[in-house]
């Protein structure tokens, strides 16, 4: 298994910016929206310190091959675009999971 995690800081860190980011990553989840996706969880910053991210998204794939899938995917593409507007930055790692 591949878990896949992002971190986000959001320009506007507001609380309606934020539970909109969140509310627009958890539309990747859904039956049958990206097959390959057999875990997402998405998490808010409760500690607010300078080097936190306000937005955790975690996924997991069966394999890098639905990982890759996943990247491409139309509904992937379409949450990423909204993101990338209304993010500062992001960092993701990639790993191997049980």
């Amino acid at each position: 298994m591949i878990t896949h995690v992002v971190l986000f800081k959001l320009k506007d860190k507001s609380p309606q910016s934020i539970e909109k980011a969140r509310d627009v990553l958890l539309g990747l989840k859904g039956k049958g929206k990206i097959p390959v996706l057999r875990y997402l969880e998405v998490g808010t910053d409760v500690l607010h310190s300078e080097r936190s991210y306000d937005i955790a998204l975690i996924t997991k794939f069966d394999s890098m091959d639905d990982l890759q899938a996943y990247q491409v995917h139309p509904v992937h593409l379409e949450v990423a675009k909204y993101i990338m507007a209304a993010k500062e930055s992001a960092i993701a790692v990639d790993f191997e999971s049980k």
